[in-house]
């Protein structure tokens, strides 16, 4: 009897973090979703969070669980797993997220939490416990995604460039700016259909390894998913704006046709990614979508020093959390 209320004790700790994390999530990567309705004006920032916040937890009625599945199953064995590895890999996600939002840094709190997993795992179940097809999945994703975005974003930018080639301009912006609302709620509807997932499949891996959810359930237990898409939406709600300024502004100057182009182009690659079950970075999708659109304009319109850093933060953030959850692996075997 007290090993099991040790036990649930123990789980509830451990759900309420991956919430945490969750939050975390929404709040870090509220910028990807409001920062170019933001930046050209469409919206305050108050209004955008709220509307983003809204569309995120609408995702819930939309996508099905493909990418909670490849999270909970596909990139460490569940047999691989015990408390101490999911305890590693969220906070070691959490503290990564902590320091790129301290410093501004647009960073992938999904790379974070797939890192994490990772490194937790390796000194439970060494190189056999990782399941190395979801890796390279998702590994590969980190620079399909931007590329996707990249072009799209582009591709969409030259289109309606060419489309609106004899149109008065300030009729343009006005309709732009109404259809930059159209394709915000599509980019908020992708970041909650793929990013709450992730979290749901963490929380799903740490029920199976407890006894209480079964292994060979098709579906997570509903209070699982509702409860993480409510926490996506209220950290999006809180969002940080210290990334805002560096996705919206200092990337590359946004008009509300470019940010119509960024949004649809980075909104298309998400539901692809969420329907394909792999989980990747809103952040990386993003950034190449709003980089696509200012380099249709002229090379010299994006700000390469500021993409390069972010670029950078892409590269770090599988190995920097996998080593932190590393560390706090070992240090959860002397807390409990």
């Amino acid at each position: 009897m007290a090993a099991t209320e040790v036990a649930l004790w123990v789980v509830v700790l451990l759900v309420g973090l991956a919430l945490a994390f969750d939050f975390m999530n929404g709040f870090h990567d509220a910028a990807n979703s409001i920062a170019t309705v933001v930046s050209t004006g469409v919206l305050k920032p108050q209004q955008a969070v709220v509307f983003a916040a809204f569309f995120n937890f609408l995702a819930i009625f939309i996508f099905h669980l493909s990418v909670a599945a490849t999270v909970g199953k596909g990139i460490v064995h569940p047999a691989a797993v015990d408390l101490h590895v999911i305890f590693g890999a969220l906070v070691g996600a959490i503290i990564w997220n902590v320091i790129t939002w301290y410093y501004g840094i647009p960073s992938s709190s999904s790379h974070a939490l797939i890192g994490g997993l990772v490194g937790a795992a390796l000194p439970k179940a060494g190189l056999d416990g990782l399941v190395w097809s979801g890796i390279i999945k998702t590994v590969s994703f980190i620079f399909i995604s931007p590329f996707v975005g990249f072009l799209l974003g582009s591709l969409m930018m030259l289109l309606v460039a060419w489309v609106c080639k004899n149109a008065n301009l300030a009729k343009t912006d006005r309709w732009f700016r109404r259809l930059q609302l159209v394709s915000a709620s599509a980019y908020s509807l992708g970041h909650g259909g793929n990013d709450a997932q992730k979290t749901i499949g963490i929380i799903w891996l740490l029920l199976i390894i407890t006894g209480y959810a079964e292994a060979g359930a098709k579906m997570p237990p509903t209070w699982t998913i509702i409860s993480c898409y409510i926490a996506i939406a209220m950290g999006t709600m809180f969002g940080g704006w210290r990334i805002v300024k560096t996705m919206g502004q200092k990337l590359t100057k946004l008009k509300p046709v470019g940010g119509f182009c960024a949004e649809t182009g980075g909104a298309i690659t998400l539901f692809a990614a969420t329907a394909l079950g792999i989980p990747v970075s809103t952040t990386h999708t993003i950034t190449g979508a709003i980089v696509g659109v200012g380099s249709t304009q002229r090379a010299s319109a994006v700000r390469w020093g500021v993409a390069g850093n972010i670029i950078w933060a892409w590269i770090f953030t599988i190995p920097a959390t996998a080593l932190m959850s590393m560390i706090v692996y070992y240090l959860s075997l002397l807390i409990f």
